[in-house]
């Protein structure tokens, strides 16, 4: 049965793991083009969610709905050709080059009647470039770096040509460097338009700074959920992570930064009256 159009969102699920559950009667929806940050502590749903999404796993009640139809209505290669998936942890066939694990992202169009051509040599091009890695295609990838491989993998995700891309925690063991690479790549691609980008992240000033839509999840449940500028406090960071923080604006973008306290005060009268609303410097005094 089709169903009110939506590019990418779940209604009342509940997920979880070998009799746990996670997450009950859950409602998300993506919204269409943007750059989407799942965040919130370890174990509290997000990874979960995102498996869900992209119909890794199964819900155990409610529904995903894919541009406006039951995900479960879709075969896999169907899904494949609409939506891309970074998963946390992806381990590449011993041997294999670059260039030819960036072509399995083409398997989703490939078929008895369609094999390999043209336009799928132009997408694997076009994702190397887009990643930088156009220049190790013959290398192996079990030989690279943490940051190379992780545009290696990103290259396989670009190179199925989906509008939608989901990444589960892609700066993972990558240095700062590495995790600035990767996230400005991310930018570049969804500024480019066309593309929705959700991803789970840990650092909680890299997801604010880079995207341009917060999901901030608790015990399996959305605490809140809107532009960074709009939703970001020091109140929302102590209840979703029960940290003491206050909220500035980062110098460089004017997007909310947190920046955490390091002990509990005395009295509550030692921690200044600002409710932890962030606020641009030009609009201090």
């Amino acid at each position: 049965m089709t169903i009110a159009h939506e590019t990418l969102a779940g209604h009342d699920l509940t997920i979880g793991y070998d009799g746990k559950i996670i997450s009950a009667d859950l409602d998300v929806a993506i919204p269409d083009q943007s750059f989407t940050a799942i965040i919130g502590p370890n174990a509290c749903g997000k990874s979960t969610l995102l498996r869900a999404l992209s119909r890794l796993l199964s819900p155990r009640s409610g529904r995903v709905i894919l541009d406006g139809r039951a995900i479960t209505e879709y075969g896999s290669k169907e899904v494949a050709r609409r939506l891309g998936l970074l998963p946390q942890s992806s381990i590449a066939p011993d041997g294999i080059t670059v260039v030819d694990l960036v072509s399995r992202g083409r398997f989703p169009h490939q078929s008895l009647l369609r094999q390999w051509s043209d336009a799928d040599e132009a997408a694997v091009r076009d994702a190397m470039e887009a990643t930088n890695v156009l220049h190790l295609a013959d290398a192996h990838v079990d030989e690279l770096s943490g940051g190379q491989r992780q545009r290696v993998w990103l290259a396989l995700v670009l190179a199925q040509q989906t509008p939608l891309l989901l990444l589960d925690e892609p700066t993972t063991f990558l240095d700062i460097a590495h995790q600035i690479d990767v996230l400005n790549l991310c930018r570049s691609l969804h500024a480019r338009g066309g593309y929705t980008l959700v991803a789970v992240l840990h650092d909680l000033n890299m997801a604010f700074r880079y995207a341009d839509h917060i999901i901030a999840m608790r015990d399996g449940r959305i605490v809140a959920e809107g532009a960074p500028a709009d939703i970001v406090s020091a109140e929302l960071v102590h209840e979703v992570f029960g940290l003491r923080a206050v909220c500035v604006a980062d110098p460089v973008t004017g997007k909310p930064m947190v920046v955490p306290l390091d002990a509990e005060p005395e009295t509550p009268g030692d921690i200044d009256e600002a409710d932890g609303e962030w606020a641009d410097e030009n609009d201090a005094g």
